[in-house]
């Protein structure tokens, strides 16, 4: 005859024996919470303690996403992943898509293997190296994001850009003057050298934060970024 043993929390019921066969109802108590899909707080991720994290701040990170262009179906490559913050929230954009990361820092590597668990996202894959080992065996991106280039900066753009599907968009975000200096640089000449046609521009972020002092607000400062977009506009043409 049918029965309703009992409702148990699952944890009471591991190791238990029922009678077979059996029929195990799994009840939610609650709603799943829906994950934000951009601009998540900075605090929702995982960053390397007592450092500084690496981790794309909230604002430079919404902008970043909005100007690679993504879509639905996106193929995705993270390069200097950091926290993750990016390609997480750039795999929750693209769920038909899939993103690759990489991070060279071992410390780094396990936080973003942290927020990976933490946002049960099966389209996002991280691999732990130096740019450009282990980009030759992902498949071609519709957007890249750069955020750290381990001193290899220029070689790094031209083969990002010879990796780009047509119309695809690589992103990369600049603290540091002389970096900004080589992508600029790099993509100079590339325009002169029509490989691959290019378009590209770039923008500067300054945001500042409310603080409370006593009973009022200031407003804090954050870093200048630079954010440099380039869209691809055709195959790639290899000079002999």
């Amino acid at each position: 005859s049918e029965q309703v043993s009992e409702w148990l929390p699952i944890k009471k019921v591991v190791g238990k024996h029922y009678a077979e066969p059996n029929v195990v109802i799994l009840q939610r108590i609650k709603a799943a919470k829906k994950p934000v899909l951009l601009g998540c707080k900075d605090e929702t991720y995982f960053q390397r303690k007592p450092d500084k994290g690496l981790i794309t701040k909230q604002e430079i990170r919404a902008i970043s996403l909005a100007k690679m262009q993504l879509k639905r179906d996106s193929i995705v490559w993270d390069i200097g992943a950091g926290s993750g913050s990016i390609g997480l929230e750039a795999a929750h954009l693209c769920p038909q898509g899939r993103v690759y990361a990489i991070e060279k820092n071992g410390a780094d590597y396990a936080i973003v293997q942290r927020n990976l668990a933490k946002a049960a996202l099966s389209n996002y894959h991280i691999e732990q190296g130096k740019a450009p080992d282990g980009l030759y065996k992902w498949p071609d991106a519709d957007a890249i994001f750069i955020g750290g280039s381990g001193g290899n900066l220029a070689n790094l753009i031209r083969l990002c850009l010879s990796r780009l599907k047509p119309y695809g968009t690589l992103v990369m975000n600049f603290i540091t003057l002389e970096n900004l200096s080589v992508a600029t640089e790099t993509l100079k000449q590339l325009a002169k050298e029509s490989a691959p046609p290019l378009e590209w521009h770039f923008i500067q972020l300054q945001v500042s934060r409310s603080k409370p002092i006593l009973t009022m607000q200031r407003l804090e400062a954050e870093n200048p970024v630079t954010i440099v977009s380039a869209l691809r506009l055709a195959p790639y043409l290899t000079q002999e």
